[in-house]
């Protein structure tokens, strides 16, 4: 959505008894950490779902876990999407910004979230600071903002706060809150029971001065702010949810009826263990926080092979940790679910930033040939869907699978149609009927490759578990027709289980001159992005694949029926142009790459890692560039 309503020039001078309607607004919340601008921004998005908008929030996270304060490297906050229509992404340059200080908006400058139509509200009180240092670098950087375009407003925050409280560092966010739920004319009665749910865990006296703080901020806003908005909620006929990446992983891991999180804490991972250690013992499973990486994919694969299939959650230097005992459950036939959210890399490389480095260690990380299912969900209700799918594949094909999601998904907050739980999402008892007769442990259907799985109990059932190539009954091979065989059998049942896919639907025309393929958590920003491109006369269309190993069929038909394919990507590849580059030795980003192996076509790429989720602008203008 684009909104052209929503100018500077709207919004510092309409005055209005009664709020302009607005199509959409991106509002930015960021100061210092642990002034609370996450909290601010989720509730913000929190209650705008609730009233029924379309809403996608995205974390402002610095690099380092407490930088300094009024650093410019140091910006924390959030941004919120809020939409007449569903929200599929964080759009491009921010409408409004609320700042608790100066240095942090360099930051963002440098990201290029604002521009000459951003509005800035701004803590006042660093004009009168005690030191003449800081009163210098406000001025200089109120005049370098201003001379930008971006109009300034001079906010006193913390003068307000104090008449409520002592420490305004523990209540700003709230009054910030109210102050933009005037702005935006959102409800103060959802907006006070957003409140309660926040400080739930604490003392009524905590909540009841967050709710006055909320309605300072909204009466102080009435009286002095000409801006007023109300955007319209969508029309939906169903009931929603609001949740962010993470917590809808974790409420998948409970839907699919997986009694077992096994997992080592690592960012962006870290808060579904959280969400799960919350609830998921009221369903009868267990959150297990292991001493490594490596330990918690052991705790994991020695629950799979008595008859439970877990999960373990990590982010990229975790998924390399693990890869010996993926390999393990790869060779041994145990149903895994091994969950990746993924980061910056490589080694510990960015851990607050997005990317979608993983793609091709998922794939084909593990030593020897290693055929696992990996799919990767694109949307926040994908998060909690792929969760149930990826334990039905699971135990179906007696394999590890791999589910992608990253940075962007982990923290974004979206709504999305409340699931109806369905009966068909659990899983099976354990069965410990005694094992039929003359069935071995790996007995390969000679055209699926797939087999019974034994599960210790079973009468009859026993079998050698090793890492070790093995033949049917689980003894070591050693003769080398039963490793083909065997190797053979593993990759086949893989083949299996794509034939059951059907070939992506494509977003636009079947054919054109442009195909732009995307998976993951760049779903919105592209269709956004083709949509408008489309709407200006454009001859552009796009895929997304959700099932990237084994790879969807119809790929290769599809591509052929436009002039150039691209895939659009959050991770590395060489521009070329750049020194050194040539056409030989361009190393393509990862699907592009991958695409280009299992397709033989010629599959060009537009990626990046700046860290920052990808944006409809940045897709749109490669679109226009390469059609031009």
């Amino acid at each position: 959505m684009e909104n052209d309503q929503y100018s500077s020039e709207t919004l510092v001078h309409q005055r209005s008894n009664s709020p302009v309607q607005i199509d959409q607004a991106i509002i930015e919340i960021v100061s210092d950490s642990g002034e609370g601008a996450q909290k601010c921004g989720q509730s913000l998005g929190a209650i705008s779902a609730k009233m029924g908008n379309g809403v996608w929030t995205v974390e402002i996270i610095p690099a380092e876990i407490q930088p300094p304060s009024r650093s410019r490297e140091g910006a924390s906050g959030i941004r919120v999407r809020v939409g007449s229509e569903k929200v599929t992404n964080m759009g491009n340059y921010a409408d409004l910004v609320v700042a608790l200080n100066e240095q942090v908006i360099y930051g963002r400058l440098k990201q290029n979230a604002y521009n000459e139509n951003t509005v800035m509200l701004i803590e006042n009180k660093w004009a009168t600071h005690e030191q003449d240092s800081i009163k210098r670098q406000y001025a200089q950087a109120l005049e370098e903002f201003r001379a930008i375009g971006i109009q300034v407003l001079e906010i006193p925050m913390e003068t307000e706060c104090l008449k409520l409280v002592p420490d305004p560092r523990k209540g700003k966010n709230m009054w910030v809150l109210g102050m933009l739920c005037y702005m935006y004319d959102r409800d103060l009665k959802i907006a006070e029971k957003q409140i309660g749910l926040i400080f739930r865990k604490k003392s009524q006296a905590v909540v009841d001065i967050n709710v006055k703080l909320l309605h300072a901020g909204y009466k102080w806003a009435q009286e002095n702010m000409s801006m007023h908005f109300r955007i319209p909620s969508m029309n939906v006929d169903y009931d929603q949810i609001v949740m962010n990446g993470n917590e809808a992983l974790s409420l998948g891991v409970m839907a699919a009826g997986i009694e077992l999180c096994s997992m080592y804490p690592i960012t962006p991972a870290t808060s579904v263990s959280h969400h799960l250690a919350e609830y998921i013992e009221k369903v009868g499973g267990i959150v297990h926080q292991a001493e490594d990486e490596i330990a918690a994919i052991g705790f994991a694969v020695g629950s799979a092979y008595a008859g439970r299939t877990p999960v373990t959650v990590t982010s990229g230097p975790g998924l390399a940790l693990k890869t010996e005992f993926i390999g393990l459950a790869v060779m041994a036939e145990i149903p895994l679910v091994i969950i990746d959210v993924q980061r910056g890399g490589p080694s510990t490389g960015l851990p607050t930033k997005v990317e979608q480095s993983d793609l091709l260690a998922a794939i084909y990380g593990e030593a020897g040939d290693a055929p696992k299912i990996v799919l990767a969900a694109a949307t926040i209700e994908e998060c909690f869907h792929f969760v149930i799918l990826a334990r039905k594949l699971a135990e179906s094909f007696r394999s590890p699978v791999i589910l992608l999601s990253d940075a962007n998904l982990a923290t974004g907050v979206q709504p999305f149609k409340r699931p109806q739980i369905d009966q068909h999402w659990f899983a099976s008892p354990i069965d410990l009927s005694p094992w039929t007769e003359g069935v071995k442990p790996f007995d390969w259907d000679p055209q699926t490759g797939l087999s019974k799985r034994p599960i210790p109990g079973q009468k009859g059932g026993e079998y050698t578990v090793t890492g070790l190539a093995h033949g049917p009954h689980g003894r070591v091979a050693y003769e080398p027709e039963i490793n083909q065989h065997s190797a053979e059998s593993r990759s086949r049942k893989i083949a299996a289980f794509q034939k059951t896919l059907k070939p992506p639907k494509v977003n636009g025309d079947p054919e054109g001159d442009l195909l732009i393929v995307g998976w993951g958590s760049t779903l919105g920003a592209i269709e956004e992005a083709v949509n408008k491109a489309r709407g200006e006369g454009f001859k552009v269309s796009s895929i997304h694949l959700r099932f990237l190993f084994p790879i969807v069929p119809g790929l290769v038909e599809i591509f052929k029926k436009f002039k150039k394919v691209i895939t659009v990507e959050i991770n590395y590849s060489d521009t070329l142009g750049n020194p050194m580059v040539t056409q030989e030795n361009r190393r393509y980003a990862q699907l592009a790459w991958y695409l280009r192996a299992k397709t033989q076509l010629d599959i060009d790429c537009f990626s990046n890692v700046h860290g920052q989720p990808m944006n409809p602008g940045k897709v749109l203008e490669m679109i226009k560039q390469s059609l031009s």
